[in-house]
């Protein structure tokens, strides 16, 4: 008969997203999150002890089984013998003003990068890293976006309290009566505009 933490092990095995303490409570018929939070630290205590390839990390909202620091040369290595999803330039600069300053229209995000960012919000979004959150009430009443469950699980990250800490203020420039979702801020669109040159080696999502 196996023990509740080797349930809760072949749960994390299992799951292709983080598992919330309620959801093991659930499995389990536990009497309370606070007994699946004690078999999930029981779990990686074994793993720590034994000095295992893997690990439990909290992200996301919940907990996830998760190779060690120390073997990401190898990983690195089997990385690179595969396809991988990357971020371009300009969508690692939209991202990041979405997650430091959600939620945030689209004009906003325009008006600090300088160029249209519609098509770079959009992949965004068809990568599952931003959604939209709502309108703002304002001109025009343009889509509000911000970042997913899925941007925290790519970047490693509990929740948006450890997003890296930077210096100053993103400053969203006044706009003066915020333009439409759908219409153009700077004349032409940003691949028109020639988009600003990719070469940022982050991988999103697998």
């Amino acid at each position: 008969m196996p023990s509740p933490v080797d349930v809760v092990e072949a749960l994390l095995f299992a799951s292709d997203a983080p598992l919330e303490a309620e959801r093991i409570r659930e499995v389990l018929d536990l009497s309370g999150v606070a007994e699946a939070r004690e078999l999930v630290a029981e779990l990686r205590a074994r793993y720590d002890e034994t000095n295992q390839a893997l690990s439990i990390a909290e992200v996301g909202g919940g907990y996830r089984m998760v190779t060690r620091p120390e073997l990401s040369p190898w990983l690195v290595r089997l990385a690179r013998a595969r396809t991988r999803v990357r971020l371009s330039r300009a969508s690692l600069e939209a991202l990041a003003i979405v997650a430091y300053k959600q939620p945030v229209s689209r004009p906003e995000v325009d008006a600090i990068r300088g160029v249209n960012s519609e098509g770079v919000l959009e992949s965004l979004m068809e990568r599952r890293l931003v959604r939209i959150a709502g309108r703002k009430d304002a001109p025009g009443r343009p889509f509000l976006y911000e970042t997913t469950r899925e941007f925290l699980v790519a970047f490693g990250l509990r929740d948006l309290n450890d997003l890296p800490k930077v210096e100053g203020e993103l400053i969203i420039p006044d706009l003066g009566g915020e333009a439409t979702e759908a219409s153009v801020e700077h004349g032409k669109p940003e691949a028109e505009q020639g988009s600003r040159p990719s070469g940022a080696d982050v991988t999103a999502g697998g």
